[in-house]
């Protein structure tokens, strides 16, 4: 068997390696698919240069040398970040990051999207690289809702322009709904809501409109909140609440695909009646 071609087996029982790396917690699907085609990836023995390859339980599986661990169930966890930490593996800066602060018997977890270094509040974290991947696309379409101080007064044209979408800088943002909460002396404090976040989204749109933030935390990503937990909680979302939304999603893309109904076809008689002319009405002479 070729080395970088799927066996009959594996073919008909079976996963993308790139996958099985990633349940593993060891990688993201994209970042297994790079280390895959770096060649530090080998099964049965063989070096492997191409992510077009199935494997089962019964495939050997090494990563840099090391036995691919076995793939644990997949586990999500609501972690609340604090300000000043970076969501990054390592950071050429030397500042800490969230792992390095993560509890003690934490596995190895990934994050579902990012907050900068500033920001904190709700960060998702999961030891399956898939499942952060498809919960962190836009088309996902969850929901992340943040609390937002920002110094300066809020035009209220402003946050109807927000509503509609925005271009800063060269860059197209989606809609943003913003409620204004309260005002306190030079600040303001807002609750916003979007869809889609691009990097630095919010301070960039609110730098804009010319009220730029000064503190901001995410309350909720989707269906998972923030809930009670204080800066550097970690807490597991228990199975059947990771299982409810992830089949609810799975459900959503069912739905949008389903086929466009078929136009109503007529039967010939009905037809002609359809398509009959009314005669006018002479009345009698």
């Amino acid at each position: 068997m070729a080395a970088d071609k799927p066996n009959e087996a594996a073919e008909a029982a079976g996963e993308r390696i790139a996958k099985r790396i990633a349940r593993a917690g060891l990688a993201s699907r994209r970042d297994a698919e790079a280390m895959i085609e770096q060649g530090r990836v080998s099964v049965d023995g063989k070096t492997i240069k191409s992510p077009a390859l199935n494997v089962t339980d019964a495939n050997v599986i090494m990563v840099d040398g090391q036995r691919l661990p076995a793939a644990e169930r997949t586990r999500l966890w609501r972690y609340h970040k604090p300000a000043g930490l970076i969501v990054s593996n390592r950071d050429p800066e030397g500042r800490q990051t969230i792992f390095d602060t993560l509890p003690p018997g934490m596995p190895r977890v990934m994050s579902v999207g990012r907050l900068d270094y500033n920001s904190e509040g709700l960060l998702l974290l999961t030891n399956d690289g898939a499942l952060a991947r498809k919960l962190e696309l836009p088309t996902t379409g969850w929901t992340r809702r943040y609390r937002v101080r920002v110094h300066g007064s809020v035009p209220e044209r402003a946050l109807a322009d927000m509503a509609r979408g925005m271009t800063v800088d060269g860059v197209q943002y989606g809609p943003i709904k913003a409620r204004l909460d309260r005002t306190q002396r030079s600040n303001a404090w807002l609750t916003l809501s979007l869809e889609e976040g691009k990097n630095r989204e919010i301070r960039k749109v609110m730098e804009y409109i010319g009220v730029p933030v000064s503190r901001l935390i995410r309350t909720a990503y989707g269906p998972f909140a923030l809930g009670a937990l204080q800066p550097g909680d970690v807490a597991e979302v228990p199975a059947h609440s990771l299982e409810g939304a992830v089949d609810s999603e799975a459900a959503k893309e069912r739905r949008e695909g389903w086929a466009k109904p078929k136009p109503r076809v007529l039967a010939p008689h009905k037809k002609a009646q359809k398509n009959r002319r009314p005669q006018p009405d002479r009345g009698r002479k």
